[in-house]
């Protein structure tokens, strides 16, 4: 019964570890990205809205 809780054991702490890996390169790759992501710059010229001239 030990061996199979010692097995059931490692199983568990080999998926978490490989979760909490798995997540925290997502986590570092995700915000290496924000950071590379280029500023918004807002618009120099505002649009302004003016009715057509129709003849």
């Amino acid at each position: 019964m030990a061996d199979w809780l010692n097995l059931l054991m490692l199983i568990c702490a080999s998926v978490g570890a490989m979760a909490f890996g798995v997540l925290t390169a997502y986590s570092i790759f995700r915000a290496g990205f924000a950071l590379l992501r280029p500023t918004r710059r807002q618009p120099s010229v505002k649009a302004s809205r003016q009715p057509a001239n129709v003849l």
